[in-house]
């Protein structure tokens, strides 16, 4: 008789409760300065470009050190990985709320991207240890939830609490508020039961990454996850500047409650990677890279509706295109899904901060406009690409037509 976490028990609720905190607390934590570059900005007299560092740095540390979590875990254990990595990252969160200088942020946020990367990197593993297997998939469907509202819970936070107070107050109580919640996750998960050691060498490691990289198709994926997530964080890094400048002079509230947003993706992540079950991965993703394309140009319009309509086309292609090319890297691993799929969100993350800091130069260079040039270049390269994974699906489909 197995002693696996059943549906509907005690457990089971605490269980989950605790993983959708940890996501919530990771999301919050981590995207939560991103309304608040405008204001670093200007408080330390610094251009978009680097003010965007403040993001782009903690995503940045998160990609390199999610690929080495994994095998830290093998030796420590999950529960405690997880706790340290919510822990630490919100005291870092506190520490980062006391600074005074541009320089000590930048540090504290890289350093709390590198700590972060310990939860998502081994979430999803204790799920899939743990959970009885015929519930999986409901558990990770609301594991993910927590990203989208955490994410979300902490930008409107903070931007609210800057209006009214300080960036300083809005990430002291964040930081505050998820140690709590952190502590709350370490009391209420229960320990591994099922958690076996991985005793996969470095080389061995390095060598399964090697060969992820060597085919077309992975390659042509990963270049996707790069291109989508750098210019959907690039857009929102960004539009903050046109939105509080005239002619709309929006407030930082006003700004921060764009990312309701988000609460889009929520459905068109699960209605398109439904879409691509039935209609195929290749033919779905060139649909989501259209619409994000569409989005960004439409907000080009003067007319402040138009612009916002504009953002949640763009965020509804976002997440349909991610939910497509990530599921699609896990069927086509060449060694292993974990190895497909640690590479993914390598580059994934790495887009957000390249292109996300890129962007602040194209900001100065040209205004808002300048910025939909940058990601409407890459997005248009990214259709190519996804046109020619289509092709390629194509070929593959009609040479086993005439076998």
């Amino acid at each position: 008789m197995n002693d696996y976490i059943k549906i509907n028990s005690r457990q089971y609720w605490k269980t989950i409760i605790a993983l959708f905190l940890g996501s919530f607390v990771t999301f919050a934590l981590l995207y939560s300065v991103q309304p608040l570059i405008p204001v670093f900005s200007e408080e330390f007299n610094v251009p978009p470009s680097l003010s965007s560092l403040t993001v782009s740095l903690a995503t940045g540390g998160l990609a390199v050190s999610m690929l080495f979590m994994s095998g830290l875990s093998d030796a420590v254990g999950r529960k405690r990985i997880m706790t340290i990595a919510l822990l630490g990252s919100a005291g870092l969160t506190v520490l980062a709320a006391c600074s005074t200088g541009f320089l000590p942020l930048l540090l504290l946020r890289f350093l709390q991207g590198l700590v972060l990367a310990g939860f998502p990197a081994i979430a999803m593993a204790y799920i899939n240890e743990e959970f009885d297997p015929a519930t999986v998939g409901l558990v990770i469907g609301i594991y993910v939830s927590g990203n989208s509202l955490g994410g979300l819970g902490g930008r409107l936070l903070v931007s609210a609490l800057t209006d009214f107070f300080s960036w300083h107050v809005a990430l002291g109580l964040l930081g505050i508020g998820c140690i709590a919640l952190s502590l709350w996750f370490y009391f209420n998960l229960p320990n591994s039961k099922h958690f076996t050691t991985n005793k996969m060498t470095f080389t061995a490691r390095l060598a399964s990454l090697q060969e992820e990289l060597s085919h077309g198709k992975m390659l042509a994926l990963y270049g996707t996850g790069f291109a989508v997530m750098g210019s959907f964080i690039a857009v929102y890094n960004y539009i903050g500047y046109s939105l509080m400048a005239p002619p709309y002079n929006l407030s930082q509230t006003i700004v921060g409650c764009l990312f309701l947003i988000y609460l889009v993706g929520t459905f068109s992540s699960t209605f398109m990677g439904k879409m691509a079950d039935e209609k195929g991965s290749a033919t779905v993703l060139c649909l989501a890279v259209g619409i994000m394309l569409a989005g960004v140009l439409l907000t080009l319009a003067v007319n402040l509706y138009l612009k916002i309509l504009g953002l949640a086309i763009l965020t509804f292609g976002f997440f349909g295109s991610h939910s497509v090319a990530s599921s699609w890297v896990g069927k086509c691993a060449v060694t292993g899904k974990a190895q497909a799929a640690s590479l993914y969100l390598l580059f994934y993350y790495i887009g957000s901060s390249v292109i996300g800091t890129i962007g602040g130069e194209f900001l100065l260079w040209n205004g808002w406009t300048g910025v939909v040039i940058l990601v409407g270049a890459v997005l248009a390269g990214t259709f190519l690409l996804a046109l020619w994974l289509w092709a390629s699906e194509q070929s593959v489909g009609y040479a086993k037509q005439q076998h």
